[in-house]
């Protein structure tokens, strides 16, 4: 066994001269188990742990752990399993908060050779599927497509959320959704559960990470392989294209989370539908999208971790026109910008449809374009001309209920 401990005070000075921290200690060879735990006063900051080894990236807790383990078969939630290779390794910490007096820490790492390590943070419990499920909203949609349902944001224990991803994928049947995107803060370590889950509980599940800065947040979707959270977000953008992915920007105007970080290109997406939508009579998204980048696709994504905390997967429904409920296919869907938001699974829903637009249970409403109200909805199904730029469905009294690019 061997141990390395550190100790110290971090200060707003070590703040702006670099987020993140590195606190190095050795793994011999034969090495079969390796615990860190982090300690400090949590009531009087916020420090972000997470960790590399000689190869590169080996996991990600932010503020919701102070405590992992990494054996070869297993890790806990947020961290990668596998063989320990020797040499020097890494716990990163990032300095998200630090008070003016600084902040007191302990950060141990201990390595043992000996097996039968216990990961804390997992559950194993079978999750039974969803027995009778909500059947799918009948949508017009080109030929050899259909409109699924989905959300593009959403957290589990792997981070923090509090679901594990079996629970979390049989949380989002019973919502009604065929596709949910799995996007966990800076770590891909629950990229492993997500074909089994999916496949149990009859649900795409789309791999996904939510790289989270203090200047802001961004989904990398798709099997991207993990995204250097530490690099400007230009970076970000490259490495998800070069790996096939789409990077979303999130919740760009959501109070002390919102997007502050320069960019010399525009990612394809943008979350201008988010819970931080607190007021649906409000323009605020729309006015983000339009300075930010009038031609990106516009999603929608719930954020959920927790009840009470967050909306719900579904609230708002991103719709995708996809050949397939495949994960790939739902992206591609996404790539060409076939996409709408609701409000809900089930309310007005604006979608395009072979050059159309087509309001759907959208009775009442009224259509909105680039420059103003254009018509009054009547009917359950209804088709207008495909002009060009975001469209929009509101009740009398201006508040959104479903939009479009």
């Amino acid at each position: 066994m061997a141990q390395t401990r550190h100790a110290g005070t971090w200060t707003i000075e070590d703040r702006c001269a670099s987020a993140w921290q590195y606190l190095p200690f050795d793994v011999p060879a034969g090495a079969s188990a390796l615990r860190v735990e982090l300690d400090y006063d949590a009531t009087a900051a916020v420090l972000d742990l997470g960790c590399f080894g000689p190869a590169g990236f080996r996991g990600w807790s932010g503020g919701a752990r102070r405590s992992f383990v990494i054996t070869s078969r297993s890790a806990t939630p947020g961290y990668l399993p596998g063989d320990l290779e020797p040499g020097t390794w890494q716990v990163v910490l990032g300095l998200h908060r630090i008070p003016a007096a600084g902040i007191g820490y302990t950060v141990s790492a201990e390595v043992t050779s000996q097996p039968g390590q216990i990961v804390p943070g997992t559950r194993n419990e079978p999750v039974p599927p969803v027995a009778d499920r909500l059947g799918r909203r009948d949508l017009p949609a080109s030929a050899g497509m259909r409109w699924l349902a989905g959300d593009l944001h959403a957290h589990t224990v792997h981070s923090d959320g509090v679901l594990t991803v079996p629970e979390l994928a049989r949380f989002a049947v019973e919502r009604g959704l065929d596709f949910l995107a799995v996007t966990d803060h800076n770590t891909v370590s629950h990229h492993a559960e997500l074909p089994a889950a999916a496949a149990a509980h009859g649900i795409a599940l789309l791999p996904g990470q939510e790289v989270t800065t203090d200047q802001g947040h961004a989904n990398a979707l798709g099997d991207v392989g993990w995204v250097d959270f530490r690099e400007p977000p230009d970076e970000w953008l490259a490495a998800t294209e070069r790996a096939g992915g789409l990077l979303s920007v999130n919740h760009p105007y959501g109070g002390q989370v919102s997007w502050t970080a320069p960019m010399t290109r525009r990612p394809p997406l943008l979350e201008v539908w988010h819970w931080s939508w607190l007021d649906p009579h409000w323009t605020t998204p729309l006015a983000w999208w339009l300075a930010w980048h009038p031609a990106a696709i516009a999603i929608g994504g719930s954020d959920w971790h927790r009840p009470g905390s967050d909306a719900p997967p579904g609230s708002p429904t991103t719709w995708v026109l996809s050949e397939s409920s495949d994960p790939q296919a739902v992206l591609d869907g996404l790539a060409a910008g076939r996409a709408a938001i609701s409000a809900s699974r089930d309310g007005p829903v604006l979608l395009r449809v072979d050059g159309e637009l087509v309001a759907c249970g959208a009775d009442g409403t009224i259509l909105t374009g680039p420059a103003g109200p254009k018509s009054r909805v009547r009917g359950d199904l209804v088709a207008f001309a495909g002009d060009a730029g975001h469209h929009r469905l509101v009740d009398p009294a201006g508040a959104t209920l479903a939009l479009c690019s």
